[in-house]
């Protein structure tokens, strides 16, 4: 029997935390390259903090989904980010591959959790950033 021929357990606070960031963006791997024999699929978790946001970024060829399991959240998105989507514990949500966006946590006093995938693999790629006064109803904690 080889580690391919059995399930591999990530048991709660032994997830990896060497993951690429976005901003200080905290990623927690559950299943994934870095301690799984996985090749084509990422697993983890994200939180931002109140009134964090990301920086800008896409995950290149990488299909992205996600579900937000607490706090309130907006996907900023299209030209100069104008563009947006809000979710609430509960929601589920696709980000396409190579689609620029930054992910806010509208809550000033919750943390915003998610449980996101992606195939092939966890790519972030980070762009220029944008001043918070760009994001429509964003504001800092």
């Amino acid at each position: 029997m080889t580690a391919s021929d059995r399930p591999i357990v990530t048991r709660g606070g032994e997830e990896g935390t060497g993951t690429n960031q976005s901003g200080g963006l905290a990623f927690v791997t559950g299943v994934g390259p870095q301690h799984t024999s996985a090749t084509k699929l990422w697993f983890g978790k994200a939180g931002n903090k109140p009134g964090f946001r990301s920086l800008p970024h896409h995950h290149g060829e990488a299909e992205t989904g996600a579900y937000l399991m607490s706090g309130r959240a907006r996907i900023y998105f299209g030209e100069n980010y104008k563009e947006f989507v809000d979710l609430a514990a509960g929601d589920f949500m696709f980000v396409p591959p190579f689609l620029p966006h930054l992910e806010a946590n509208m809550s000033t006093s919750e943390d915003a959790w998610w449980i996101a995938c992606r195939s092939p693999e966890n790519i972030i790629v980070n762009l220029p950033d944008v001043p918070d006064s760009s994001l429509a109803g964003y504001r800092r904690a």
